[in-house]
């Protein structure tokens, strides 16, 4: 495909998408593989609102006027029945970010391995195999792919969201016969002591909404626990600033954006460009 497209047109469907910093680390991997193109906001209302506009992206890409897609809130499921073809990781997690195009329309999830490749580079290195047990706090698409990533990593998850209903049918979706995930609220967890990662998938604290937070007051979090918050923007949030006061490492899932953005580039171009190159981006562009 590299070799006939001349212009590449790539893009980022969701609501809203406004302070994403996918265009410009895109950018700066097209420029850095030597490749003519740009990547666009495409804002699509949710469903039913956004379905026409949905469909009529996807049209764009079946003609060739776009080749390649991304996927945000609040359309990485509602994108599922809309392709022609599913890899194994997008049909096992339920949820699309990242849709290419070569003869049929094909929906990837390139959150998943984005995520384990930098939650490998914050993770103490000596957990062992009996102390992987994780908290996720969330249960929508982000979610499906963080959980996903973290049982095929051999972690014991448990899930938490407001809507319980919908966690237990997550936790039924991703459980295998070997990992049996639990679905229950944060409020009855018996003993967070032996939870050694928390992630938040949740858009609680992200900007414009930066006072609010998943976790509840008053409840003391685990002692020797990572808490990684998949909001980027703001850099620190709420979560963020009260597991530090309580003396655990948090990280934010700007390294996971970059990670993944470098996996959908390859896909859609063929092209290996260093996360480097999408983190330099990012980085400038925040700073400026």
């Amino acid at each position: 495909m590299a070799g006939i497209v001349s212009f590449w047109q790539l893009g980022l469907i969701g609501w809203p998408v406004g302070h994403s910093l996918s265009p410009v680390m895109h950018s700066a991997a097209l420029q850095a593989a030597g490749l003519k193109g740009d990547y666009r906001l495409f804002p699509v209302p949710p469903l039913p609102g956004g379905a026409s506009g949905l469909r009529d992206l996807l049209d764009e890409m079946r003609h060739g006027n776009i080749n390649g897609l991304n996927v945000t809130i609040p359309h990485k499921q509602s994108v599922l029945p809309l392709m022609d073809e599913l890899t194994p990781a997008a049909e096992a997690i339920g949820a699309v970010n990242t849709i290419s195009m070569n003869g049929r329309l094909k929906g990837d999830n390139t959150d998943w391995l984005g995520f384990s490749r930098d939650l490998a580079a914050h993770l103490p290195k000596n957990i062992p195999a009996e102390g992987r047990r994780a908290l996720v706090l969330g249960a929508g698409g982000s979610a499906r792919a963080i959980v996903y990533a973290l049982v095929q990593s051999g972690w014991k998850v448990n899930i938490s969201a407001r809507r319980l209903e919908q966690s237990g049918q997550m936790a039924a979706d991703l459980s295998t016969p070997q990992n049996r995930i639990t679905a229950v609220p944060l409020s009855d967890f018996s003993d967070l002591s032996a939870v050694r990662l928390i992630v938040n998938t949740t858009p609680a604290g992200m900007s414009p909404f930066i006072e609010e937070t998943p976790w509840p007051s008053g409840l003391p979090f685990p002692k020797n626990a990572l808490l990684y918050d998949l909001i980027y923007n703001p850099p620190q949030t709420k979560l963020m600033k009260a597991a530090e006061a309580a003396g655990l490492p948090a990280v934010n899932g700007l390294g996971m954006l970059i990670e993944q953005a470098a996996l959908a580039f390859h896909l859609w171009t063929g092209q290996n460009v260093t996360s480097d190159i999408f983190k330099q981006a990012a980085l400038e562009r925040k700073s400026s």
